[in-house]
């Protein structure tokens, strides 16, 4: 037989569209409110991904044969993780100077 080998750039639609699907559905399951800018995030990249087959524009943002950047993978973990009850969130310090010792 001649099997053809499997599409990545489909393979990754697929997967992209059934990660936003299962944080939405998530969610919707646990009771978790989503904020307007996150359930507009969830399908606005759906709206991308079913369109044009990734969700960013620009080359540099992800990897090649990737639907989603790097910043819509990690936002969409913490959205993920938001649904399943582990809301944590980026913890950032603010720069300080380093004191001088003496």
């Amino acid at each position: 037989m001649n099997r053809k080998p499997p599409d990545r750039k489909a393979q990754a639609k697929r997967a992209a569209l059934n990660a936003l699907k299962r944080a939405r559905r998530m969610a919707e399951r646990a009771g978790v409110k989503l904020s307007e800018w996150e359930g507009e995030f969830l399908g606005s990249v759906e709206t991308r991904v079913k369109t044009f087959g990734r969700a960013f524009g620009d080359p540099e943002k992800g990897a090649p044969g990737e639907a989603l950047s790097a910043l819509q993978t990690v936002k969409l973990k913490e959205i993920a993780a938001k649904a399943k009850g582990e809301k944590k969130e980026l913890k950032r310090r603010p720069f300080r100077r380093k004191s001088k010792p003496g």
